[in-house]
């Protein structure tokens, strides 16, 4: 497995140095947020897209320190009532940006819709009672969801682009039975993103999630997240405390290796579960932890990683026994 990025991690270093930055650490793999839910600080895909110059430069820079694009990331909702069209158009400019750089995966998000043709807000759907809930997530799937990702699948395809969709709170696609019911509806060209803080702070166990994923992970995310158990006991997982109050919160993204229990334990685990189901790839860094230095922190998430993870093919075969 080799080590990436998500270029956001450090988004107050202007491009040329978080490239360096990058060499520095050893991190070989880039993936560049272009717009929705991030300021996409380091690529301008409109820009790129217009001018053969400003991609060359872009690749060039790239190229020059040896590094490689593991994937662009666009994590809008493309299914909003109102802002949809906006986030859609992100997502089709990372797929233009993907297939014009010879870049196999986009990561984004399955997006979430109103509850009714009158919405103009998301609404998601945690419960099946009262009984309405389940006429909402009928209209959210079969109207709006499943026909938008038939068109999003078709169009990624004629351009040889996946897309890895991230199971995130507060999307229609938040669990691996939901991944896997968009992708047995649409098709291959539909994979998970697993970023293990999601299901983590969700109680799921993201061991047991990439099993059921076998096959179908376009693409992984080395993030962790801590559990608060003095919020937890009382009010549970679901949270609406601001991230600027950490010490409030449920649960907190925090620096790989200071979440889950078990540690290096756990995370050689999920690497080796990883490899099990079929994901041999990138292992993009999300650095998202409000206590600490992004630089230090991903110096120290890169050391504990190399500790863990795989990188040399397995060498054991049946005849060894």
């Amino acid at each position: 497995m080799r080590l990436g990025i998500v270029t956001d991690s450090l988004s107050a270093l202007p491009f040329e140095e978080m490239l360096d930055v990058c060499v520095e650490l050893g991190i070989t793999d880039l993936e560049f947020p272009v717009g929705g839910w991030s300021t996409a600080p380091h690529c301008d895909a409109e820009a790129l897209l217009a001018s053969d110059a400003a991609l060359d430069g872009f690749l060039r820079e790239i190229d020059e320190r040896g590094l490689r694009i593991s994937a662009f990331n666009a994590n809008g909702n493309p299914l909003h009532p109102v802002t949809g069209p906006a986030d859609d158009a992100v997502l089709r400019r990372a797929v233009e940006l993907a297939a014009r750089t010879g870049v196999e995966t986009v990561v984004c998000m399955s997006g979430l819709p109103g509850g009714s043709p009158q919405d103009r807000t998301p609404n998601w759907i945690t419960t099946s009672w009262p009984p309405e809930t389940t006429r909402i997530l009928a209209y959210q799937w079969d109207e709006v969801a499943l026909p938008y990702w038939e068109r999003m699948a078709a169009y990624g395809q004629e351009r040889g682009v996946r897309f890895a969709i991230e199971m995130h709170g507060s999307q229609l696609v938040h669990s691996a039975s939901t991944l896997l019911r968009l992708r047995e509806r649409i098709g291959e060209q539909i994979g998970a993103n697993v970023d293990p803080s999601h299901p983590m702070w969700q109680g799921a166990d993201p061991r047991a999630v990439v099993a059921a994923l076998d096959g179908a992970i376009h693409h992984v995310h080395a993030k962790d997240v801590r559990m608060n158990s003095r919020v937890v006991d009382v009010d549970g997982v679901l949270d609406t405390t601001p991230l600027e109050k950490p010490s409030q919160r449920a649960w907190n993204f925090v620096t790989l290796g200071l979440g889950a229990p078990g540690g290096a334990t756990f995370w050689g685990q999920l690497f080796s579960d990883l490899r099990a189901a079929g994901y041999d790839g990138v292992l993009s860094i999300e650095h998202e932890d409000v206590h600490r230095d992004a630089r230090e922190a991903l110096a120290q998430t890169v050391s504990f990683l190399r500790g863990v993870t795989p990188d040399a093919p397995a060498s054991w075969r049946p005849a060894d026994i």
